[in-house]
């Protein structure tokens, strides 16, 4: 799935920093590592700053570099020791100012700032609860329902790590988190792992919590190790402490999408570099589905690092076959269908002199409703591709996900009710080739951690959330509903 057709989104990134010395600027550090998770999500980003246990902050809706002015950076207090950072694309709730994190919350017990990456399946079910017992939302996301809980919890514990471990009790689904409370940054992550969360150490003395190392990278914070699943560490005055009571209660299930496409290629998650488990999903790939091709090219970004594994697998040469507008925003206005229809070709260019006359392999990785993967192909066939092999570094998306992946309704996935060779003639692919499910779980080759391939095989690690609709892998589409995907 190319940067270029309606992508999937991740729900959103984290980032915490205990700056024990009392050196760094920590406002700065958040806005430079939320610059670094900027991938994860981009409707809306915060930050906020804790300055001898006084919690101030800023979110709104927008990219890092729109709601972090110079002058609102300037604006936030100096001499702080903690600050929390978030970027979100919303999974859960609506795309409104009030769902934006990190979500500070004022108690009698203690101010706090919470951040949160993930889905909670049973949601709706907790939400309901705290409203039958008068709690009042501002927003749609679950995780406000996250900040109830934990400061209903602080009311009957002797800490705030205690009332996050006896949240943790009543969540199902997927959450890492990051707390600062007055005196504390905490880190936390569902008993499975769902969502990766890192820790990484200060050069004058501190820690920093992210969802990405890449985000340590970018605030000088050398890689300690990863948060385990269920695992509760706390950053305080004294170093750093953790609670395992949670540690062990579930199977370890990662989402393997973090790995083909999420996470940035220079992080590392759990020991597996990102880099090297996507060119292993190329030569997995060029095992699968070999043909016979003069150039491997992928699509910018996410495609390019499988296209380099199945060219160092295959021996066909690795080639660019694609130019990105990289001054293409967000923001980029499609108005009329022909606008729409052209939005590709803005967007990205083909290079007529890798592709004229040859046999080319195209990798991307994945397929979401097709449309934008045909118009990819078309452009290729018109700068005068002699053949185009589709490859993709995942296998078919068919089912929902409820932990933090925003799939499209399964009538609009264009593996809905149709075969390979089916997808393949709506492409208008010469071949079509997926990676099997049997080698989707073994990217990341020095990773320990188990994976969820719910969206690929509709088998959960958790139950999904009740009343969901009809499973359409069920029953043959009407030839209605088929047209519907593109």
């Amino acid at each position: 799935m190319s940067d270029f057709q309606a992508p999937l989104h991740e729900e959103c990134g984290v980032f915490g920093i205990y700056d024990k010395a009392g050196t760094e600027d920590v406002a700065a550090a958040a806005y430079s590592a939320l610059y670094a998770l900027q991938h994860r999500g981009q409707e809306s980003c915060g930050i906020a700053v804790n300055v001898d246990g006084v919690i101030t902050g800023h979110r709104d809706l927008g990219l890092v570099n729109e709601v972090f002015t110079p002058a609102v950076l300037g604006s936030l207090p100096a001499g702080g020791k903690m600050a929390t950072g978030h970027v979100r694309y919303a999974t859960s709730g609506s795309r409104t100012r009030a769902n934006a994190q990190p979500m500070v919350v004022r108690h009698c017990k203690g101010t706090i700032a919470l951040c949160h990456n993930g889905n909670l399946t049973n949601a709706a079910a907790l939400r309901h609860e705290l409203e039958m017992q008068g709690a009042i939302f501002h927003g749609s996301s679950d995780t406000e329902v996250i900040c109830y809980l934990v400061t209903r919890a602080r009311l009957q514990t002797a800490s705030i790590e205690a009332a996050i471990s006896n949240t943790m009790d009543l969540l199902d689904g997927a959450y890492s988190l990051v707390i600062m409370s007055p005196a504390k940054l905490i880190a936390a992550r569902d008993p499975h792992g769902f969502r990766p969360l890192c820790i990484g150490t200060l050069p004058g003395g501190g820690y920093v919590f992210a969802s990405e190392s890449c985000a340590l990278d970018a605030v000088g914070a050398e890689f300690l190790r990863d948060v385990a699943p269920g695992e509760i560490v706390i950053a305080d005055y004294n170093g750093l402490r953790s609670m395992k009571d949670h540690c062990g209660t579930a199977k370890s299930t990662m989402c393997v999408f973090e790995f083909i496409y999420f996470a940035r290629p220079d992080s590392t998650i759990e020991g597996s570099s990102v880099h090297e488990a996507r060119k292993q999903a190329g030569r997995f790939l060029a095992m699968e589905h070999p043909v016979e091709a003069d150039v491997v090219i992928g699509v910018p970004d996410s495609g390019l690092d499988a296209a380099l594994g199945y060219s160092q697998q295959s021996g066909i040469p690795y080639g660019i076959g694609f130019i990105k507008n990289k001054y293409i925003g967000r923001t980029f206005i499609q108005g009329s269908q022909k606008q729409r229809e052209n939005s590709v070709r803005i967007k990205l260019n083909a290079v007529k002199s890798t592709v004229e006359g040859k046999r080319v392999v195209l990798i991307d990785d994945s397929i979401v409703r097709g449309t934008t993967s045909a118009r990819i192909i078309k452009l290729l066939r018109d700068a005068g591709a002699k053949e185009v092999h589709f490859r993709v570094s995942a296998p078919p998306f068919k089912y929902p996900c409820y932990f933090g992946t925003d799939i499209p309704d399964q009538k609009l996935l264009v593996a809905t009710g149709r075969t390979v060779e089916e997808i393949r003639q709506v492409l208008g692919a010469d071949s079509l080739g997926y990676l099997s499910t049997e080698h989707v779980v073994k990217l990341a080759q020095k990773s320990k951690c188990g994976f969820c391939t719910g969206c690929f095989t509709g088998r959960y690690p958790v139950d999904p959330p009740p009343q969901e609709p009809e499973d359409l892998h069920e029953r043959p589409l009407h030839e209605s509903e088929k047209k519907k995907v593109l």
